[in-house]
């Protein structure tokens, strides 16, 4: 069943996200609604904008329902074009704007995408691909505003049905082929409301950084649907780096910060964190993996606002689960599940496990996908009499507290014995030198697996790997600390942000010893 908040359009505005801008346009028109670095649009020139972008999208011979590719950074043209194809009714189809030929032809082909509108700095890698899926290519330059500039505003928005695609998310692709999960415009809309008004309590003059990739369900939703529902306006990050956000943080007098772990850690980490006034921050938002409990106490100590850990993934639209601002923090926990969705843990036969027992995360609501583009048998593996299964190991405690255990296929089975990565990260995280780390499994001859540790230290920090692993190993079980840690300079990280486990190398040196 769909939630209630699913159901718009009652003020007349067709249900389509888009009518989200068209509303807030009408009232807060002359308002900031995007900016980045010195250049900034008001809602009423985002609402126009966008509508020029529709009717050019229109005479290349988009209808309701064709897709379009978007592979555009974090800039102002995303938010044009982005409500511009939703306008015409068009399948959204965001994509990395770092991705290669190879790839962009992939993500072309399999959503048979009729155009493909690109950033320039990324063209000759967007027509290539392109080419190979036979996609009509538009380049988006600033500097020649052309096209989109001259044609006329579309009046209206096309009509769509909340079951209706609204946004193609490609997943990461940890096994296979990236595949497209269908977000419905009842998805989005529902999930950008749960934001707006529980988690974040948006108003008008609230200021959202948007560091996230708006190309991602957590930065489109967090950092773009829900400050536009509210009328709030949004400081646009194009790459992350902590130092330039750190100074647009206290420039824009920023008021809610999302962004996955790793940006909070790299936040921390800079010398100059205290010389910026971010006393207009009220809200951190954590989600897109794991946010050690050590990490959201030096977060709040330093930001003076507290930190909403959630819960979620493509699927999802993302939110699933967060801890609400009005309501217990437990740390190590991400909250309870948002208004209107349900979430269970079961075992492998689907039935519901006794609190504190661990097991997979199934969810379902308003919030779970309408089924993965094209793929049908793997769309009916993955949602099972509406629950959603998510892959995720979690637990609930006695008040509805949901805890991520781990994913299910990053648990480590070392001698016979389960070994939760998270549980041992977390120990390593509180020691005062680490400043990012990862618990990864590799081969042992005997036991199946071993467990392995690679870890960032934090600058000027000195410790040994015998060290860090005597740390961790007075503190877990005998199975479960990591007989083979590793110092290393970086960790891979996903488009999000993320660390990307399955791309960890353990240096053969290591290895040896």
């Amino acid at each position: 069943m769909r939630s209630p908040l699913a159901q718009a359009g009652h003020d007349g505005h067709p249900q389509n996200v888009a009518a989200n801008l068209v509303r807030t346009a009408e009232v807060h028109g002359e308002r900031p609604a995007v900016r980045s670095g010195q250049v900034s649009m008001t809602y009423h020139e985002l609402d126009e904008a966008s509508a020029r972008t529709c009717t050019v999208l229109r005479s290349h011979g988009v209808a309701p329902g064709d897709r379009v590719g978007i592979m555009l950074p974090n800039v102002i043209e995303f938010a044009v074009t982005y409500f511009g194809a939703l306008r015409a009714g068009a399948v959204v189809v965001p994509m990395n704007p770092l991705l290669k030929r190879r790839e962009v032809g992939y993500y072309l082909s399999d959503s048979q995408a009729r155009l493909l509108l690109a950033w320039h700095v990324v063209a000759d890698e967007a027509r290539a691909g392109a080419g190979r899926a036979g996609t009509g290519v538009i380049v988006i330059d600033p500097a020649d505003s052309g096209t989109l500039a001259a044609a006329a505003p579309a009046t209206g928005l096309a009509e769509r049905s909340p079951g209706d695609t609204a946004v193609i998310l490609y997943t990461s692709g940890t096994t296979g082929a990236p595949k497209g999960a269908e977000l419905t415009h009842a998805n989005l809309t529902a999930n950008a409301d749960v934001v707006r008004r529980d988690l974040f309590r948006l108003g008008p003059d609230d200021v959202v950084l948007g560091a996230l990739p708006l190309f991602h369900s957590f930065g489109q939703v967090c950092c773009l649907n829900a400050p536009v529902s509210a009328g709030a306006s949004v400081s646009l990050i194009q790459r992350f780096d902590a130092a330039q956000v750190l100074r647009v943080m206290a420039e824009d007098k920023v008021t809610i910060f999302p962004g996955v772990p790793t940006m909070h850690v790299a936040l921390l980490s800079q010398p100059d964190l205290a010389e910026h006034d971010l006393s207009a921050l009220r809200v951190c938002m954590s989600g897109g993996a794991a946010m050690p409990a050590e990490v959201i106490r030096r977060v709040e100590r330093a930001f003076g606002a507290p930190v909403l850990e959630g819960y979620g993934l493509s699927e999802t639209s993302p939110a699933a689960s967060f801890n609400h601002p009005d309501r217990v923090r437990k740390p190590g926990s991400v909250g309870t599940p948002i208004r209107g969705v349900q979430m269970r843990i079961v075992d492998d036969n689907g039935a519901e496990v006794p609190h504190g027992q661990t097991g997979e995360i199934v969810i379902r609501g308003h919030n779970v996908m309408k089924g993965y583009w094209r793929r049908p048998e793997e769309t009916s593996a993955a949602i099972r009499d509406g629950w959603f299964r998510t892959g995720d190991i979690g637990r609930v405690d006695q008040d509805g507290y949901v805890y991520i255990v781990d994913r299910k296929k990053d648990l480590i089975i070392r001698g016979g014995y389960n070994v939760y990565p998270r549980e041992i990260e977390e120990v390593l995280y509180e020691h005062p030198a680490v400043a990012e780390a990862a618990v990864v499994a590799i081969p042992h001859p005997e036991l199946g697996q071993e467990v392995a540790a690679a870890v960032v230290l934090k600058p000027g920090a000195h410790v040994t790997p015998e060290e860090l692993r005597d740390h961790v190993k007075t503190q877990v079980a005998a199975y479960k600390y990591p007989r083979v840690v590793w110092i290393t300079d970086a960790l891979p990280k996903g488009p999000s942000g993320k660390i990307v486990k399955r791309e960890i190398e353990v240096p053969p040196s290591v290895l040896r010893r």
